[in-house]
C-alpha cells in the first residue's frame, strides 16, 4: 500500500501531468453541473418519477445512464455527447466512399481539420433532428411534466439541446488537447459512473446480502474477463538483417531481446460499442416522430426493448461488423509490412513486401473474430443477467456496454499517465512497472 501511495504521489511530482490532470477534472466537473440545469419550462421531479416508471428499463434508459441522468431530467445536455459519435459514424463510413473526403484524409492536419469542421456541421443537423423527437416524446408521453401546446417552449427547447451537445463536443476537445486521455470517451464515462451509486444502493437494498454478495462476485469475474480481452495480444516475432554499426553489430543472432509485432485481440478497443449503440437509437428516435405508424411503432418498440431478442441479435451482428471496420481503419498491415521493409526487418520464413503484409492481415482477421464474438456477448450481458433476477438499473453495469466503455476508457487513461511517467524515470502505477503496452519493434507502428 505504500508502495502504491508512493507512486501515484510521482503523478504530482510532474508539473505538467499534474495541470493536465486538474484541467480533466474542472471540464469534467462543469460537465456535470450542466447535467443539473433543466430546460425552461419543464417540471423535472414529475418527469424523473414518469420517466422511471415507464421507460426507465428501456434504449432511453440507456440512453439516461449515458449522459449521467440528464436525459430523465429534462436538462439542457439530455442528448449528451452521442450525436457527435453519430455523426463521426457517418463520416467515416463516407471516407470508404467518396474520394473527397478520402483525398482530404491524406492531406494530413489541414485535412483532418476540415473532416472535423464537417463533422461538427453534421452534428449541429443530427442533434437538431433528435431534439424535436426528444421534445416531441416529452411532450406525447409526459404532458404533465413540460408544456404540451407551447411553440415557444419547443423552439427554445431545440436551440437550447442543440446547443448544449455542441458545448460537450467543445469540452471534449478541450480535454483530449490540453487534459488527459479522450475527452469524448471521458464524458460518456463519466456519465456512466454518476449513475452507478445509485444502482448499487437499489439492488443492495431489494436483495438478500447473499444474493447482492454474488452479484457483486459475478460483476468482478465478468469485469476481468473484459480487461484480459482489452490488454490481450497475438505477437508476431519479427528478425532484423545483421548489420555492422561502429564496433558494434545490430540485428540478426546479436539481437539479445526479441522484437515482435504486437496485434490486439480487441484492436478497435471500445469505438464498435460506441458505433452500434448509436445506430440502435436510430429506429427508436425515428419512432418518435411517427407515433401513427404501425411500422415504426412496431420498429421502436422491437429496438427500444434491449432485453427482446431482436434488439440483441442485431446489436451483437452491429458490434462484430464494427469490429472489422474500426480495426480496418486502425491497423493497416501494408504500412506495417513497408515500415519493416524500410528499418530491415522481416517475419521468420515469409517473403518482404506483399507477403508480409498478407500475412499480417490474415493473423488480423483471424484474432478480431473471437475478439469480436467475445465483445458481442459482453454486451448483451446484461440482458442475460436481467432475465437471471439481476435488476434494469444494475444490470446495465452487469457487463454490456457501460462496462466496456468504463474498463476502455480507464485504461487508455492509465496508459497515457503511465507514459508521462516513464518518460521522466518515474515507477508506474503497476507493480509491474508498467502496465501492458503496445510496444512494438523500431520503426513499426502498430
Amino acid at each position: 500500500m505504500k508502495d502504491l501511495i508512493g507512486k501515484l504521489a510521482n503523478i504530482f511530482k510532474i508539473p505538467e501531468l499534474k495541470e493536465r490532470i486538474f484541467y480533466t477534472f474542472m471540464v469534467l466537473a462543469v460537465f456535470r453541473l450542466g447535467s443539473f440545469i433543466i430546460l425552461p419550462g419543464v417540471d423535472s421531479g414529475t418527469l424523473v418519477e414518469m420517466f422511471n416508471a415507464s421507460q426507465g428499463s428501456g434504449i432511453l434508459g440507456i440512453i439516461n445512464t449515458f449522459v449521467g441522468g440528464a436525459f430523465s431530467r429534462g436538462a439542457i445536455l439530455a442528448l449528451g455527447i452521442m450525436p457527435y459519435i453519430s455523426a463521426s459514424i457517418i463520416i467515416q463510413l463516407l471516407a470508404a466512399a467518396v474520394p473527397m473526403i478520402q483525398k482530404k484524409q491524406r492531406e494530413g492536419e489541414s485535412g483532418q481539420k476540415w473532416i472535423n469542421q464537417l463533422t461538427r456541421y453534421l452534428t449541429v443537423v443530427i442533434t437538431a433532428g433528435q431534439s424535436i423527437g426528444y421534445i416531441v416524446n416529452l411532450q406525447a408521453q409526459y404532458p404533465n411534466a413540460v408544456p404540451a401546446d407551447s411553440t415557444l417552449f419547443f423552439l427554445t427547447s431545440i436551440v437550447i439541446l442543440t446547443s448544449g451537445t455542441m458545448f460537450l463536443v467543445w469540452l471534449g476537445e478541450r480535454i483530449t488537447e490540453s487534459g488527459i486521455g479522450n475527452g469524448v470517451s471521458l464524458l460518456i464515462m463519466i456519465g456512466i459512473i454518476s449513475e452507478i451509486p445509485r444502482a448499487l444502493y437499489n439492488e443492495g437494498s431489494s436483495n438478500p446480502a447473499m444474493i447482492f454478495f454474488i452479484e457483486i462476485i459475478s460483476l468482478g469475474v465478468v469485469t476481468m474477463a473484459v480487461v484480459a480481452l482489452t490488454q490481450a495480444t497475438r505477437k508476431i516475432p519479427i528478425n532484423y538483417a545483421r548489420r555492422v554499426m561502429g564496433n558494434k553489430i545490430a540485428g540478426g543472432m546479436a539481437t539479445t531481446n526479441r522484437q515482435y509485432i504486437p496485434l490486439k485481440v480487441n484492436s478497435a478497443g471500445v469505438m464498435p460499442i460506441i458505433f452500434a449503440q448509436s445506430i440502435m437509437f436510430v429506429p427508436a428516435t425515428i419512432a418518435t416522430f411517427f407515433p401513427k405508424s404501425d411500422f415504426w411503432n412496431a420498429a421502436g418498440s422491437a429496438f427500444g426493448d434491449p432485453t427482446g431478442w431482436v434488439y440483441n441479435v442485431v446489436f451483437a451482428v452491429l458490434i462484430i461488423v464494427f469490429t472489422y471496420f474500426y480495426t480496418a481503419i486502425v491497423i493497416n498491415p501494408n504500412e506495417i509490412a513497408d515500415n519493416l521493409k524500410r528499418t530491415g526487418g522481416f517475419i521468420p520464413g515469409v517473403k518482404p513486401g506483399k507477403k508480409t503484409a498478407e500475412y499480417i492481415d490474415s493473423i488480423l482477421t483471424r484474432i478480431t473474430l473471437p475478439g469480436s464474438m467475445f465483445l458481442a456477448t459482453v454486451a448483451i450481458f446484461p440482458s442475460i443477467a436481467q432475465s437471471l433476477g439481476v435488476s434494469s438499473g444494475f444490470s446495465q453495469f452487469f457487463g454490456g456496454t457501460s462496462l466496456l466503455i468504463m474498463i476502455g476508457v480507464v485504461l487508455d487513461t492509465l496508459q497515457q499517465i503511465e507514459s508521462y511517467l516513464l518518460m521522466r524515470h518515474y515507477d508506474g502505477l503497476m507493480k509491474t512497472g508498467r502496465i501492458k503496452r503496445t510496444q512494438g519493434a523500431p520503426g513499426v507502428t502498430v
